[in-house]
């Protein structure tokens, strides 16, 4: 995982060329990674140190400081958790200086608290408030001008969902289970169908196949410890009695 982190395998030469040399700093290929930005946000794919590049360019040369490439970039790296992305992204907005050249008021500090409050939910596992937010009303605007042109965005705030579904259980009801991922009746069988994991049709209990984080298994320590060091702790203890 920290391999694909680092180089997706998705990520193109020229992309990689630009993301670990010394045109990293250049900004000229700001639009380069800006690009490669919006094709990620069409393709469903994610390249998080790349879109760190633009936010380092951004906070070295103000003038390009583009706010609805900061606000695709962080809801990008929403869906990374339980990865510290977002907060990787937002420590390089926090000492960026504010463009006061824009043509138009900037939406990043209104929509800046919102995001990180769907961050914080997803992060704590709080999924059916992370769903009740995010499909209020107050969010509209966000929903409308921003995630909808994210393609496959809910599904991959369902992966995150699934990640810690797997993590933590061996079984869980399949109302539960729909409250995280904000699918019921024929969408949520289709996709718990998808996961390949079985449900019982009398109790509608979902099984989660086996897998290394929930499984308990007892771990046996043994400690070796020879007769001469036993002495002497023997002995310690005696002097001090």
């Amino acid at each position: 995982m920290t391999s694909e982190w680092l180089a997706p395998s998705t990520r193109s030469e020229l992309i990689e060329n630009l993301v670990s040399g010394v045109d990293r700093y250049n900004p000229s290929n700001v639009g380069i990674l800006e690009d490669y930005l919006y094709h990620q946000i069409r393709s469903e794919e994610y390249d998080c140190l790349a879109n760190l590049a633009i936010l380092k360019l951004y906070q070295f040369n103000p003038d390009l400081y583009n706010p609805d490439v900061v606000i695709n970039i962080l809801i990008k790296a929403l869906t990374a958790s339980p990865l510290p992305d977002f907060n990787l992204c937002i420590s390089l907005l926090d000492e960026r200086s504010l463009n006061s050249q824009l043509d138009e008021p900037d939406p990043l500090p209104t929509i800046l608290p919102t995001l990180k409050g769907l961050h914080n939910l997803l992060f704590r596992c709080r999924f059916p408030a992370f769903w009740e937010i995010y499909q209020s009303t107050e969010l509209e605007l966000l929903r409308d001008n921003y995630t909808v042109e994210v393609t496959g965005f809910e599904d991959a705030v369902r992966a995150v969902a699934i990640r810690a579904v797997r993590a933590t259980f061996t079984r869980i009801s399949s109302e539960r289970l729909g409250s995280y991922l904000n699918l019921s009746g024929s969408d949520l069988t289709a996709y718990i169908q998808k996961l390949g994991w079985s449900v019982d049709s009398s109790t509608s209990v979902v099984t989660i196949p086996p897998n290394p984080d929930n499984q308990i298994e007892a771990t046996v320590v043994q400690e070796s410890v020879k007769l001469p060091q036993l002495t002497k702790i023997i002995a310690h203890s005696v002097a001090k009695a």
